[in-house]
């Protein structure tokens, strides 16, 4: 049965929200006016606002003479108090947030369609449940779906509540009612408020249902998480607008068939941003890996031809982590070059300065390079490692046994410090690293961290010399 259709309604008018950055057009057009992106603009009706209220009253509105007008207030003067944490009960997940949760705090978790999220925050609400009563609102899958879920994970279920409830005004009507400290929607794509007559899952729906949660969050100090669909590019269905209205943006990585799950974030008004956490998934759920240098390093006991270990830094911990390389004749007469866990053009630029500065000339070779484990390095400190590597399979010798490498290489073969060089040291002294091969500006004067030799090299020339010694 169709629904009657109101006098507002009938006045409701027709606008065209970007998906990417949320601006608003009277009319469809290919390119959006405000950020430039193409065929970004989705239909959606806009509700009229209530008279003498809305948006556009109160803009014309005068402060002048009000009591209750905002004052200009100076910073130094604002008092401000640290944010109060709460622990997740799990480590991992409380790295990824900063230290913990935040109270007050929206926090969107995306992912790929069965990598663990909702898995995640169940026994993130669970464990919580003793200090933060938790409301768990389903909008996919029924209350014993989800009781039945908790059940095989061994979960106990006691102090949590669910809801099966997609319209916005029923889950605050409830929230209102029973005060919970968390919430957890699942998903925000399959929320709807009455306000718009726009259907479940469209730009406009998604963008004010996460914007009436996010105020109930600052309104009353209500921590919530919402669960995001990724889109098939990999970024978060809906508006981009989205991802600017909450506090933290986590995303879930891992490769299919991996038991291994990597939790990055990449918005954190709380914490570090690209920090990381790394879990794997069994029949008991997701359980944190609290060293996960240790699942990144082969398990090959003998050096091979075309790997060398670096260390990366994601967040706040280094990580010591493999690169392969394969370099192989090519038949072709423009040669492959292919990098996975790492920028294409970057190592065609690397294989360049390599064959300058180096005398190493990989022009007729097809050149593979692959970070172990998934995990994508996007910092420069991979540089040198991923030469070493090159000229490693080029050569079919291994690296000394034992070695660890890092640093950026420039243009002009240079070989230049990264940051926390001294914090990488460590970390490979601790797995029992013998050799270093590191920026000279980022070696100690002693050239020894515990145990490990540390090599100290200003050119590109000077590291090869030193990898083949």
């Amino acid at each position: 049965m169709s629904k009657p259709v109101s006098k507002s309604a009938a006045k409701a008018r027709t606008a065209y929200v970007c998906s990417e950055c949320g601006a608003d057009h009277n009319k469809w057009q290919g390119q959006c006016g405000e950020c430039g992106a193409w065929n970004t603009l989705s239909e959606f009706v806009v509700e009229p606002a209530a008279k003498g209220g809305g948006v556009a009253a109160s803009r014309r509105t005068s402060w002048a003479g009000r009591a209750d007008a905002p004052a200009v207030t100076a910073l130094k003067d604002v008092q401000h108090a640290e944010e109060s944490r709460v622990s997740t009960g799990i480590g991992e997940f409380d790295r990824v947030l900063g230290g913990g949760l935040v109270h007050g705090a929206v926090v969107l978790v995306g992912g790929d369609p069965g990598i663990g999220k909702s898995t995640l925050l169940l026994q993130a609400i669970v464990r919580m449940a003793q200090s933060l009563p938790g409301l768990y609102v389903t909008g996919e899958e029924s209350l014993s779906q989800v009781a039945g879920r908790g059940a095989r994970l061994g979960l106990p279920l006691d102090g949590v509540h669910a809801l099966a409830e997609t319209g916005v005004e029923r889950i605050l009507e409830h929230a209102a009612r029973m005060k919970p400290a968390l919430i957890v929607a699942d998903s925000v794509q399959t929320l709807w408020t009455e306000e718009l007559s726009a259907a479940p899952g469209s730009v406009s729906q998604v963008r004010e249902s996460a914007a009436r949660l996010v105020r109930y969050a600052k309104e009353t100090g209500t921590s919530v998480f919402l669960v995001g669909h990724v889109t098939k590019e990999g970024g978060i269905a809906g508006p981009r607008v989205l991802e600017h209205m909450v506090d933290a943006v986590l995303y879930f990585e891992g490769e299919s068939g991996s038991r291994f799950r990597v939790l990055r974030a990449f918005k954190n008004r709380f914490g570090a941003v690209n920090e990381l956490g790394v879990f794997a998934m069994g029949d008991k759920g997701l359980r944190e890996v609290p060293n996960p240098s240790a699942i990144f390093l082969s398990g090959s006991r003998s050096p091979q031809p075309g790997s060398c270990v670096m260390v990366t830094r994601e967040g706040t911990r280094p990580l010591l982590v493999e690169v392969q390389a394969l370099v192989d004749s090519s038949p072709l007469s423009n040669p492959r070059r292919v990098a996975v866990g790492m920028e294409g053009n970057r190592l065609a630029m690397l294989l360049a300065v390599l064959h300058r500065h180096g005398g190493v000339g990989v022009g007729d070779q097809d050149v593979f390079v692959n970070v172990v484990g998934g995990i994508r390095v996007q910092e420069t400190a991979a540089d040198l490692p991923v030469l070493l590597a090159v000229l490693s399979s080029l050569r079919d010798r291994p690296l000394p046994e034992q070695t660890v490498a890092f640093g950026e290489v420039g243009l002009s073969g240079e070989i230049r410090p990264v940051p926390n060089g001294e914090e990488r040291l460590k970390e490979a002294a601790t797995h029992g690293f013998k050799r270093a091969i590191v920026p000279q500006a980022n070696a100690p004067k002693s050239g020894r961290v515990g145990e490990m030799t540390v090599i100290g090299v200003e050119r590109l020339a000077d590291a090869l010399e030193s990898a083949t010694d």
